[in-house]
Protein backbone atom coordinates (compact mmCIF):
# COMPACT_ATOMS: atom_id res chain seq x y z
CA UNK A 1 0.00 0.00 0.00
CA UNK A 2 3.00 2.39 -0.13
CA UNK A 3 3.14 3.45 -3.72
CA UNK A 4 6.36 5.22 -4.14
CA UNK A 5 6.42 9.04 -4.81
CA UNK A 6 5.82 9.67 -8.44
CA UNK A 7 4.47 6.50 -9.41
CA UNK A 8 0.89 7.78 -10.13
CA UNK A 9 0.43 10.19 -12.81
CA UNK A 10 -1.06 13.09 -11.15
CA UNK A 11 -4.23 13.18 -12.32
CA UNK A 12 -4.45 9.87 -10.85
CA UNK A 13 -3.13 11.10 -7.39
CA UNK A 14 -5.72 13.47 -7.38
CA UNK A 15 -8.30 11.12 -7.95
CA UNK A 16 -7.96 8.96 -5.27
CA UNK A 17 -6.89 12.32 -2.75
CA UNK A 18 -10.49 13.39 -3.42
CA UNK A 19 -11.69 10.32 -2.88
CA UNK A 20 -9.80 9.60 0.50
CA UNK A 21 -11.31 13.16 1.76
CA UNK A 22 -14.29 12.23 3.05
CA UNK A 23 -13.75 9.30 4.25
CA UNK A 24 -11.23 10.81 6.34
CA UNK A 25 -13.50 13.66 7.57
CA UNK A 26 -15.60 11.22 8.58
CA UNK A 27 -12.91 9.56 10.98
CA UNK A 28 -12.41 13.21 12.29
CA UNK A 29 -15.98 13.81 13.02
CA UNK A 30 -16.04 10.19 14.67
CA UNK A 31 -13.07 10.65 16.86
CA UNK A 32 -14.21 14.22 17.98
CA UNK A 33 -17.62 12.61 18.62
CA UNK A 34 -16.64 9.47 20.81
CA UNK A 35 -13.79 11.50 22.17
CA UNK A 36 -16.65 13.96 23.79
CA UNK A 37 -18.37 10.39 24.96
CA UNK A 38 -15.41 8.92 26.99
CA UNK A 39 -12.23 11.16 27.46
CA UNK A 40 -10.02 7.90 27.50
CA UNK A 41 -10.91 6.76 23.96
CA UNK A 42 -8.62 8.89 22.27
CA UNK A 43 -5.53 7.94 24.13
CA UNK A 44 -6.80 4.45 22.98
CA UNK A 45 -6.64 5.63 19.50
CA UNK A 46 -3.08 6.50 19.88
CA UNK A 47 -2.00 3.31 21.08
CA UNK A 48 -3.94 1.49 18.33
CA UNK A 49 -2.09 4.13 15.93
CA UNK A 50 1.14 2.72 17.12
CA UNK A 51 0.52 -0.73 16.60
CA UNK A 52 -0.76 -0.55 12.87
CA UNK A 53 2.38 2.04 12.30
CA UNK A 54 4.82 -0.43 13.48
CA UNK A 55 2.94 -3.45 11.44
CA UNK A 56 2.78 -1.81 8.62
CA UNK A 57 6.29 -0.27 8.70
CA UNK A 58 7.76 -3.77 8.12
CA UNK A 59 8.67 -3.44 3.89
CA UNK A 60 9.25 -6.16 1.59
CA UNK A 61 9.98 -5.28 -1.72
CA UNK A 62 8.07 -6.18 -5.11
CA UNK A 63 9.73 -4.46 -7.78
CA UNK A 64 7.41 -5.69 -10.67
CA UNK A 65 4.84 -4.04 -8.99
CA UNK A 66 6.37 -0.42 -8.68
CA UNK A 67 5.91 -0.60 -4.63
CA UNK A 68 6.45 -2.73 -1.47
CA UNK A 69 4.51 -5.81 0.30
CA UNK A 70 3.65 -5.59 4.08
CA UNK A 71 1.50 -6.63 6.78
CA UNK A 72 -1.52 -3.65 7.26
CA UNK A 73 -3.08 -3.62 10.93
CA UNK A 74 -5.89 -1.90 9.84
CA UNK A 75 -7.86 -5.41 10.43
CA UNK A 76 -7.02 -5.03 13.86
CA UNK A 77 -8.11 -1.48 14.52
CA UNK A 78 -11.05 -1.79 12.11
CA UNK A 79 -12.49 -4.86 14.50
CA UNK A 80 -11.60 -3.02 17.76
CA UNK A 81 -12.28 1.40 17.14
CA UNK A 82 -14.63 0.43 14.08
CA UNK A 83 -14.01 1.75 10.10
CA UNK A 84 -14.26 5.39 10.68
CA UNK A 85 -11.33 5.83 13.08
CA UNK A 86 -9.44 2.98 11.39
CA UNK A 87 -9.56 4.91 8.29
CA UNK A 88 -8.20 7.89 10.60
CA UNK A 89 -5.30 5.96 12.22
CA UNK A 90 -4.17 4.60 8.56
CA UNK A 91 -3.55 8.25 6.94
CA UNK A 92 -1.60 8.89 10.16
CA UNK A 93 0.30 6.23 10.03
CA UNK A 94 0.72 6.51 6.42
CA UNK A 95 2.01 10.69 6.69
CA UNK A 96 4.49 9.85 9.29
CA UNK A 97 5.75 7.18 7.10
CA UNK A 98 6.12 9.13 3.93
CA UNK A 99 7.36 12.19 5.93
CA UNK A 100 10.30 10.30 8.28
CA UNK A 101 10.64 6.69 6.16
CA UNK A 102 10.47 7.03 2.89
CA UNK A 103 7.46 4.70 2.77
CA UNK A 104 5.10 6.17 0.41
CA UNK A 105 4.51 9.58 -0.63
CA UNK A 106 2.75 12.70 -0.43
CA UNK A 107 1.23 12.80 -3.86
CA UNK A 108 0.36 8.91 -3.13
CA UNK A 109 -1.01 9.46 0.55
CA UNK A 110 -4.42 9.60 -0.86
CA UNK A 111 -4.26 6.80 -2.73
CA UNK A 112 -2.76 4.76 0.25
CA UNK A 113 -4.97 5.88 2.07
CA UNK A 114 -8.17 4.26 -0.09
CA UNK A 115 -6.52 1.13 -0.28
CA UNK A 116 -4.78 0.34 3.24
CA UNK A 117 -7.46 3.06 5.14
CA UNK A 118 -10.59 2.39 3.38
CA UNK A 119 -10.15 -1.13 2.22
CA UNK A 120 -8.48 -2.47 4.42
CA UNK A 121 -10.84 -1.06 7.60
CA UNK A 122 -14.29 -2.09 5.92
CA UNK A 123 -13.02 -5.43 5.24
CA UNK A 124 -11.82 -6.25 8.47
CA UNK A 125 -14.80 -4.60 10.24
CA UNK A 126 -17.12 -6.18 7.90
CA UNK A 127 -15.41 -9.35 7.76
CA UNK A 128 -15.55 -9.52 11.55
CA UNK A 129 -19.08 -8.32 12.10
CA UNK A 130 -20.45 -10.89 9.54
CA UNK A 131 -18.89 -13.92 10.55
CA UNK A 132 -20.05 -13.43 14.45
CA UNK A 133 -23.33 -12.39 13.38
CA UNK A 134 -23.28 -16.56 12.18
CA UNK A 135 -22.22 -17.76 15.19
CA UNK A 136 -18.51 -17.63 13.96
CA UNK A 137 -16.03 -18.17 16.81
CA UNK A 138 -14.04 -15.19 17.51
CA UNK A 139 -10.10 -16.27 16.67
CA UNK A 140 -11.59 -17.32 13.20
CA UNK A 141 -13.56 -14.27 13.03
CA UNK A 142 -10.49 -12.22 13.66
CA UNK A 143 -7.96 -14.27 11.75
CA UNK A 144 -10.47 -14.32 8.60
CA UNK A 145 -10.70 -10.22 9.09
CA UNK A 146 -6.73 -9.65 9.08
CA UNK A 147 -6.40 -12.04 6.36
CA UNK A 148 -9.30 -10.23 3.74
CA UNK A 149 -8.23 -6.78 5.24
CA UNK A 150 -5.18 -7.54 3.87
CA UNK A 151 -5.63 -8.78 0.22
CA UNK A 152 -8.38 -6.20 0.08
CA UNK A 153 -5.64 -3.80 0.50
CA UNK A 154 -3.15 -5.08 -1.85
CA UNK A 155 -5.94 -5.98 -4.63
CA UNK A 156 -7.15 -2.07 -4.09
CA UNK A 157 -3.31 -1.03 -4.61
CA UNK A 158 -3.72 -3.15 -7.91
CA UNK A 159 -6.66 -1.28 -9.29
CA UNK A 160 -4.65 1.82 -8.49
CA UNK A 161 -1.36 1.04 -10.33
CA UNK A 162 -3.04 -0.11 -13.10
CA UNK A 163 -5.17 2.16 -13.48
CA UNK A 164 -2.38 5.03 -13.26
CA UNK A 165 0.30 3.25 -15.66
CA UNK A 166 -2.20 1.56 -17.70
CA UNK A 167 -1.95 4.72 -20.85
CA UNK A 168 -3.29 3.21 -23.85
CA UNK A 169 -3.09 0.09 -23.00
CA UNK A 170 -6.11 -2.24 -21.41
CA UNK A 171 -6.67 -1.92 -17.63
CA UNK A 172 -7.56 -5.43 -16.68
CA UNK A 173 -4.60 -7.23 -18.35
CA UNK A 174 -2.22 -4.97 -16.57
CA UNK A 175 -4.24 -5.13 -13.12
CA UNK A 176 -3.54 -9.00 -13.36
CA UNK A 177 -0.10 -8.78 -13.82
CA UNK A 178 0.57 -6.34 -11.09
CA UNK A 179 -2.20 -8.51 -8.70
CA UNK A 180 0.09 -11.57 -9.69
CA UNK A 181 3.31 -9.86 -8.77
CA UNK A 182 2.11 -9.84 -5.20
CA UNK A 183 1.05 -13.14 -4.68
CA UNK A 184 4.53 -14.73 -3.97
CA UNK A 185 4.97 -12.29 -0.94
CA UNK A 186 0.66 -11.01 0.08
CA UNK A 187 -0.31 -14.50 0.46
CA UNK A 188 1.88 -15.44 3.33
CA UNK A 189 1.85 -12.27 4.78
CA UNK A 190 -1.80 -12.29 4.69
CA UNK A 191 -1.96 -15.43 6.59
CA UNK A 192 0.57 -14.14 9.12
CA UNK A 193 -1.69 -10.93 9.32
CA UNK A 194 -4.77 -13.03 9.92
CA UNK A 195 -3.03 -14.86 12.53
CA UNK A 196 -1.30 -11.62 14.48
CA UNK A 197 -5.19 -10.27 14.48
CA UNK A 198 -6.26 -13.54 15.84
CA UNK A 199 -3.69 -13.32 18.56
CA UNK A 200 -4.36 -9.98 19.50
CA UNK A 201 -8.07 -10.13 19.73
CA UNK A 202 -8.04 -13.30 21.43
CA UNK A 203 -6.11 -12.09 24.16
CA UNK A 204 -7.89 -9.29 24.95
CA UNK A 205 -11.19 -11.22 24.79
CA UNK A 206 -9.16 -13.66 27.62
CA UNK A 207 -7.63 -10.46 29.45
CA UNK A 208 -10.60 -7.91 29.08
CA UNK A 209 -13.05 -8.96 27.58
CA UNK A 210 -14.33 -5.68 29.27
CA UNK A 211 -12.91 -3.37 26.36
CA UNK A 212 -14.31 -5.36 23.81
CA UNK A 213 -17.52 -4.40 25.41
CA UNK A 214 -16.87 -0.84 25.91
CA UNK A 215 -15.59 -0.82 22.65
CA UNK A 216 -18.78 -2.77 21.05
CA UNK A 217 -16.57 -5.08 19.31
CA UNK A 218 -19.28 -7.81 21.13
CA UNK A 219 -21.95 -7.30 23.36
CA UNK A 220 -22.14 -7.86 27.07
CA UNK A 221 -23.66 -11.39 26.71
CA UNK A 222 -21.05 -12.81 24.52
CA UNK A 223 -19.15 -12.43 27.33
CA UNK A 224 -21.12 -13.09 30.36
CA UNK A 225 -21.10 -9.38 31.33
Amino acid sequence: MHISEGILPLNWALVWSLIAIPFVAWGLYELKKLSAEDPAFKPLVGLITAVVFIISCMPIPVPTAGTCSHPCGTGIAGILVGPAISILIAAAALLIQALFLAHGGLSTWGADIVSMGVMGSFAGFLTFKALRTIRVNIAVSAFMAGLFADWATYLTTSVELASGLKGDSEFMPLFWKIAIAFVPTQLPLGILEGAMTAGMVTLLYRKRPDLLVKMRVLKPEEVGI
